[in-house]
């Protein structure tokens, strides 16, 4: 098909009523954030470790096999036993993501030069638009989705980014939007993912310095299912990101309540009053249980039901999210818990 594609610039999205209210949770948390650095301490630490998370969450979502603490010791420069494939990516990564404040999103030139940090001798073409056609094809071989005809990524990706410049849109929403037509356009041989996460973080950063920081990428990497799933229901006709829009609010939520939770640990996430008689294991599995039945069930009633202490509870909720186990969806007020089913 020769056909030029056509962005619906004017009309990329229809609003769902509920974004209003997870964009107020998300102004809210920014406030939370706010108060955990200053009572932490050590705010340079705290970020530093919020960038190694996104770094290995937004690696590992394409396939890099390093550990969290394999990825911690590269970036600290201490030798690391691993492929050298996988540990090039996270060192330019962690270039990419320090240069963050001195790109500007809405420059093309910026956008290629943000492709080459992360790419770098690891594929060809690092830098520059691509060449050839790409599809993003499932595990079973389904093709999913064909990129751009390659003659039109420049003038694409250059529509969207005057787009973005110029749109009076939330940039909580502007960013996703950005986000998802990245992947849509998929304007790179490879490293369209990395540098659509990376894009969202750096127009966030603009509208609010804090999310230079913030872990986005982990929440995406735990619900990596959804993720997908939100790519493609934005494009199973038209092209509709109200879809991914959504479920970003809900991640970009989740990632401050994340980081917040990094901020406020101060030895081990165990709780002391338990009791000898419920393991410890057992209280977090008994959460799943009473949210399996009501995902609506708040810490209170889920301390009545299990017999122990709110702050038991809000402790394994909290250990439960971090393992990805677990998300909030909308506020704390009127959202709702959610499982995260692992893929087998």
């Amino acid at each position: 098909m020769s056909e030029a594609l056509i962005l619906p610039l004017e009309k990329l999205y229809t609003e769902d009523p509920l974004w209003h209210e997870k964009i107020g949770g998300i102004h809210a948390l920014l406030e939370r954030v706010k108060i955990s650095e200053a009572q932490h301490g050590d705010v340079l630490q705290l970020r530093k470790q919020g960038r190694i998370l996104s770094i290995h969450a937004s690696t590992a979502i394409e396939g890099n096999r390093l550990t969290l603490g394999q990825v911690t010791d590269v970036i600290n420069g201490k030798p690391v036993w691993g492929p050298p494939k996988d540990i090039k990516e996270v060192q330019n990564a962690w270039h990419a993501y320090n240069e963050m404040p001195r790109y500007v999103p809405w420059s093309v030139e910026h956008l290629l030069q943000a492709h080459a940090h992360l790419t770098t001798e690891l594929i060809g073409e690092s830098g520059q638009f691509r060449t050839v056609g790409v599809a993003v094809v499932s595990s079973e071989g389904t093709l999913l989705h064909r990129g751009a005809p390659t003659a039109q990524v420049p003038a694409l990706v250059d529509q969207l980014l005057d787009w973005g410049k110029t749109s009076v849109a939330h940039p909580l929403i502007k960013s996703s939007a950005v986000h998802y037509l990245l992947e849509y356009i998929h304007p790179f041989r490879d490293g369209n993912g990395r540098i659509g996460r990376l894009w969202q973080s750096l127009i966030l950063s603009q509208w609010n310095p804090l999310f230079a920081w913030m872990p986005v990428e982990t929440l995406v990497h735990h619900n990596q299912a959804l993720y997908y799933k939100a790519l493609q229901d934005s494009h199973t006709g038209a092209v509709d990101c109200r879809p991914f829009i959504s479920f970003m609010l809900d991640a970009i939520g989740n990632s401050l309540y994340k980081y917040i939770d990094v901020a406020t640990v101060s030895v081990v996430d165990v709780p002391v009053n338990v009791p000898v008689n419920v393991p410890v294991n057992e209280i977090s599995n008994k959460i799943l249980m009473l949210v399996r039945a009501n995902p609506n069930a708040t810490a209170q009633k889920m301390a009545l039901a299990l017999g122990v202490s709110d702050k038991t509870i809000k402790r394994h909720l909290k250990s439960l999210r971090e393992q990805g186990r677990i998300m909030r969806v909308g506020s704390d007020k009127t959202g709702h818990w959610e499982i995260i089913e692992k893929a087998s």
